[in-house]
Order: structure tokens, then C-alpha cells, then sequence
């Protein structure tokens, strides 16, 4: 790890946290003129995920900055009028489609990766190009099928190379259709003017950890360079040129870094109260999320049901600029289900009811229903509140 500058500012821990607030889109009035686009332009990375339980999580990202924006309006503005692309950033990811020329390192390094985990047969590469010159867009399905009928990862000899091929940058998905990638080549899809791997890999990175650091507002070495999975030590090699400046949080035990702009001016405004998914940019690094909000968070639908403390898809309550408690949500009809809430205190009972309400309204659910709560002195408080806040939303 290279030497770390003396820091040129000094933040406390409150305004760290407000700057990561404001920077992640949740303090301050939402720019609801440029809308999910200007979302995904301002996070740099929305990341996906199979699990759907109000909704998928890239529906549930730009949900939690703009407020009840249609479902149907979020996926046209994610795959529509070619104004990103899926790949490999933080995990699989919609990224804003500037940005592709800035993930020419990782394409080159798939390009020259030695082994596989699948064997390719020959020719069915170029098989599958050709088709996609000739019929695409296509879904893997389309392109001869996606499995050989075995388990999960037992994918077909043409999956494999479609894949492969997304990953080499000649092949990107350009929509999601009923969750399964649409694939076309890059050279349609991508926008000429943005279609290069002219950067090293060196420019490519010091851009991304740049991204980062303004995504983020402020962040230690490993929540930067976790941003977009990069290494610490190529973090390192960068960050002296990317234009973030050296500073000192109260009470982080390692040094930091922060965008200048975040520093320009005090983060004010308005605190959005919303219910976050577990891959929300705000939490999805655990160890950030504890630091700067004292909030231990884990995702729990892999962990077997026994061990289970908040539930499968427990999504963390944010009111006031803090992490204020959480519930796992379900849908039953036209009724959203709270299978297990948690409040941090009796302050927390009204924004817990207003966030179910909201996110009922949001996914066309007319009713509440609460099974269990931690506290069970907050269950009658908390019943009453949704009550009230649901004659509010449909008087």
C-alpha cells in the first residue's frame, strides 16, 4: 500500500455521513427532471439481482431516490434509446453507456483469461456472432437454448459463448425479458462515438476510482475501490491522479478520501424516508454501512430459514439521514405483508408506516399486514400508524 498524504481536510462524522447521503441522492430535493437516467448517471452503477419480492432491486434503487416513479417507466429509461449497457462492475450491473470505454481493462482481461469454468466446442462461438449479425437482438433461448436441462450452471454450449462473448465487449444485453439478458453486438448497440478500448488500463481505472469517490461523496480505500470490484493496490496506483482529495473522518480508523465538489458546499436539505434494498449502493458494503450509520446489516436469503435473525429479504429502513430499523417484506394480492419488522425506537414507528405505505401504493397493494415485530411493545403503535397513514394515501 503506497504512502497516504497528510489529509487536506478534516470531516466529522456527521458530515461524512450527510456527504454520503447527499452523493448517493437522498438528502436534497431528487432531480425528478432528469429522472432514472439522471439516477443511474449520478450512482454510475445500479446493480441487478434475481430476488423480487416488492420488486427486483433495479426497480427499487431509483424507487428509493424519486419516490413512486411506474415500473414500466423504469425499465424503458434503463434499456431505451441505447442509454447503457450490463456488466461487470460492483456485481452485474446496468451502467450508464459513457462509461464503456472506461471498462476496457476488464474487457482485455477477459480476453486474455487463460481457463474457463465451461468448455467452449469449437465453432459455436462464431456461430452464435453470426446468428446474432444475421436475427438479433436475441435471448439465449433464441440463440439455440440456455441449458443442457441439468442443474443451475449447466448451461448449453451456446449460453456459454454468448456469454463469453458479453464479457470479451463483442456481445452487450440490451434489455431484460422476463429477467432473461436480450443480447446483440456491441457494434449496433454501443454508440460510435463511445465504441473503443483506446484507454489503458490505467486510465480506465483512475476514472472509475473518480466515479467512485463522487458516487460514494466520501469513502475509505476499500469502499472506493469496492465501488467496481477494483483491487486495493489498483486503487493505489491511481488515486493520487484522480483528482479525489485526502481527508480525515472522525472516528474512521483508516484514512479516507473525498469528491472536491462534496466538499464545496454543506449538505443540506430535505432526508427522504424509503425502504432500501439490500443491494442499494448506500449499503451494499457491509462493513461502510456499520461505519457510518452504526447499522449491522447482512442479506439473509442465502442463509438457511433457522438461522434467519431479520428475515430473507430484510430491507433497511432510511428516515432522517439514519438506518432506523428494517423489515422483510411480502405481497399476498393487493396486501403487502411486513413478515418481520424491527424498529430502533418508538421515533421510528411513524417513518416505518409511512415507507410500507408508500412502497404498497408503489407496487398496487391497498393494504398492510403486520405478522411480527421485534419489540412487541411498538406492534399496537405501529398498527394504529399504518392505519392512519393508509386513510391518508386513499381518503
Amino acid at each position: 500500500m503506497t504512502p497516504v498524504p497528510p489529509p487536506a481536510v478534516e470531516l466529522s462524522a456527521d458530515q461524512a455521513r450527510r456527504i454520503a447521503l447527499r452523493a448517493q441522492g437522498f438528502l436534497g430535493a431528487p432531480d425528478r427532471r432528469a429522472g432514472v437516467p439522471g439516477v443511474l448517471r449520478h450512482l454510475g452503477a445500479v446493480q441487478l439481482d434475481t430476488i423480487s419480492v416488492l420488486a427486483r432491486s433495479h426497480e427499487l434503487i431509483p424507487y428509493a431516490r424519486l419516490g413512486a416513479v411506474g415500473r414500466r417507466t423504469v425499465e424503458e429509461a434503463y434499456w431505451s434509446g441505447g442509454r447503457s449497457f450490463e456488466y461487470w462492475s460492483h456485481a452485474a450491473c446496468i451502467l450508464p453507456v459513457e462509461e464503456w470505454p472506461h471498462f476496457a481493462f476488464r474487457r482485455r482481461a477477459y480476453r486474455a483469461r487463460p481457463q474457463w469454468h465451461h468448455d467452449l466446442p469449437d465453432g459455436v462461438y462464431d456461430t452464435v456472432i453470426k446468428q446474432l449479425s444475421a436475427e438479433g437482438p436475441l435471448t439465449a433461448t433464441e440463440l439455440g437454448g440456455a441449458k443442457n436441462g441439468g442443474e443451475w450452471w449447466d448451461w448449453s454450449a451456446s449460453k456459454v459463448a454468448v456469454e463469453r462473448a458479453l464479457m470479451y465487449g463483442e456481445v452487450v444485453c440490451t434489455e431484460r425479458r422476463g429477467w432473461k439478458r436480450v443480447y446483440d453486438l456491441a457494434e449496433r448497440a454501443i454508440p460510435d462515438t463511445v465504441l473503443h478500448d483506446d484507454l489503458s488500463d490505467t486510465e480506465c481505472r483512475r476514472r472509475l476510482v473518480a466515479l467512485a469517490g463522487k458516487s460514494l461523496g466520501v469513502g475509505t480505500r476499500s469502499d472506493i475501490a469496492d465501488y467496481h470490484r477494483l483491487r486495493g493496490e489498483e486503487f493505489d496506483a491511481v488515486v493520487a491522479d484522480s483528482g479525489l482529495v485526502p481527508v480525515a473522518v472522525e472516528g474512521w480508523a483508516k484514512p479516507a478520501w473525498a469528491d472536491p465538489e462534496a466538499l464545496a458546499t454543506e449538505p443540506r436539505g430535505r432526508h427522504r424516508t424509503t425502504l432500501l434494498s439490500p443491494f442499494d449502493s448506500l449499503v451494499w458494503e457491509r462493513a461502510r454501512t456499520e461505519r457510518i450509520f452504526g447499522f449491522t446489516h447482512r442479506l439473509e436469503a442465502y442463509v438457511p430459514k433457522p438461522k434467519r435473525i431479520h428475515g430473507y429479504f430484510a430491507m433497511p429502513l432510511l428516515a432522517g439521514g439514519k438506518l432506523q430499523g428494517r423489515v422483510d417484506p411480502a405481497r399476498e394480492g393487493t396486501t403487502l405483508i411486513a413478515r418481520q419488522a424491527s424498529l430502533a425506537g418508538p421515533k421510528a414507528v411513524v417513518p416505518m408506516a409511512e415507507a410500507l405505505v408508500e412502497a404498497a401504493a408503489w407496487v398496487g397493494c391497498t393494504d398492510i399486514r403486520l405478522e411480527r415485530i421485534d419489540a412487541p411493545e411498538l406492534r399496537d403503535p405501529l398498527r394504529d400508524e399504518i392505519g392512519r397513514a393508509l386513510q391518508r394515501a386513499y381518503r
